[in-house]
């Protein structure tokens, strides 16, 4: 009997709010300078008292609604969580157990447990040839949602693909950047191996900041299960994190459990009534299109499916595309044809400058010329490239730059006439029944006319000369 893999999911993510999840402290992520986003709250003074940031509860019950969640609406509160370590000045951290804001819910596929709030930790350095560490308290108290599944995911690519698919909402929904490299969306697996329908020991792998580190940690650690058990050894319920460099997993600690944390109600906040508080009514009404309604939306565009995802992660670009088909007037090939063009041309000339302005009118304009005939693939690439780098009318650039596709059959015979002269092998060659020939010949036309003549009167042409 195979061996059956198991896991689940935690994912943390830093929300987008102005300040701290309990106090007024800056919520400004890329500060450079340590320790100056602090207050007496965040970094736990005696006497101080937190209050509950409004816009961090209004962003995860907007995730709530987007996965099909139970919002707790009647009742939430929020629970101490108690562990000592330098990274939590109080000594605990705040957070939710009993009572989350979002129970249930769906994403990918995959089945949501819940979706809670709580507030991050500071962060830990450590300098080179010193074995000091070193604390940052800016990102202590910053809002952190965190998201966990059912253990209902049975390989690394599964999981990946659902971290994917909650970047995008997180974005879409505009509640948090996301960024995996930035810490600002970390990933913990826990997982788990058997052979029988019980579930394996579990082992927990921290805060993984990538998604190729999600899918290359998952691999690893199932193979290590496996090659333990094989061996007649017992897997350690622990926690481990992952060496980028030398693509493994590492022990770190023994995994708690949650009684460990001895979880109680943080007396210092007030319980949740949500259903009470105005703003909280009408929240969706406030979604947007959400990233998987835009992909089914987008298919039926008739384009390729990697081209649908390539305009749902990149909604800047995504815009575009849907700009200029509104401009199309529905014309099914143009509209093919303008989903090529943006996501191999248009994407590689932009590179990481996504923002950079684009003229809709002079991109539909390039198309319509490309589809009459008036331009060949090769010059409308090279039109496209001064469009961006330059600006300027596409009809005015062909004609400065002797683009237009040369059409005039006689002019275009003379061209073919010397092409045929000084290939007559493979003129032969496709009178003997090669047809790959034509294309060659075809090939030099296009060289020998610098690439404006229209590639369909030489086929037309050639396959005259030669009969």
């Amino acid at each position: 009997m195979e061996y059956k893999t198991t896991i689940g999911l935690e994912i943390h993510a830093e929300l987008a709010t102005k300040t701290k999840m309990f106090c007024p402290s800056l919520n400004y992520p890329d500060e450079k300078r340590p320790n100056v986003n602090v207050c007496p709250i965040c970094m736990a003074h005696p006497g101080t008292l937190p209050t509950i940031n409004k816009e961090a509860v209004k962003h995860v019950l907007r995730v709530g609604l987007a996965l099909g969640g139970d919002l707790a609406m009647g009742f939430s509160e929020f629970d101490r969580k108690n562990y000592f370590y330098p990274d939590i000045p109080k000594g605990f951290q705040i957070s939710q157990f009993k009572y989350p804001l979002v129970s249930g819910g769906k994403l990918n596929g995959i089945d949501v447990t819940r979706v809670h709030l709580e507030e991050d930790t500071a962060k830990s350095y450590h300098f080179d040839g010193k074995k000091d560490t070193y604390l940052d308290y800016n990102r202590a108290g910053l809002p952190l949602m965190e998201l966990v599944t059912e253990p209902v995911i049975h390989n690394a690519r599964q999981a990946g693909d659902f971290a994917r698919e909650l970047q995008l909402l997180l974005r879409y929904l505009g509640v948090s950047g996301a960024n995996m490299e930035r810490g600002q969306m970390r990933v913990e697996a826990n997982i788990s191996v058997s052979k029988t329908e019980q579930f394996g020991t579990k082992v927990e792998v921290k805060n993984l900041n990538s998604f190729k580190a999600v899918e290359h940690a998952i691999d690893y650690e199932v193979k290590r299960h496996i090659e333990v058990l094989e061996g007649g050894g017992e897997i350690i319920q622990e926690t481990r994190g992952w060496d980028e460099n030398s693509q493994k997993t590492f022990s770190q600690r023994a995994k708690e459990n949650s009684h460990d944390y001895r979880y109680f109600p943080e007396p210092d906040l007030p319980k949740l009534k949500l259903n009470l508080v105005p703003e909280f009514q009408n929240l969706k009404a406030t979604l947007p299109e959400l990233p998987w309604e835009r992909r089914e939306r987008l298919l039926r565009f008739g384009i390729t499916s990697e081209a649908a995802e390539i305009f749902v992660e990149s909604v800047t670009i995504g815009n575009f595309f849907e700009k200029v088909t509104e401009k199309l007037s529905g014309k099914i090939e143009l509209v093919k044809l303008a989903s090529n063009y943006i996501t191999s041309d248009l994407m590689s000339l932009m590179k990481d400058d996504q923002e950079k302005s684009l003229n809709v009118e002079d991109f539909v304009a390039l198309l319509r010329m490309t589809d009459s005939g008036e331009v060949s693939s090769r010059g409308a690439k090279d039109i496209l490239a001064v469009i961006v780098n330059d600006g300027g009318s596409p009809k005015k650039i062909a004609e400065d730059r002797g683009l237009f596709q040369k059409s005039d059959v006689t002019e275009l015979k003379t061209i073919c006439q010397e092409i045929v002269s000084e290939n007559p092998t493979v003129a032969a060659d496709y009178r003997g029944g090669k047809k790959a020939s034509l294309q060659f010949l075809i090939g030099q036309g296009m060289k020998k006319s610098g690439g404006s003549a229209n590639p369909k009167v030489l086929r037309d042409i050639f396959m005259e000369l030669l009969q």
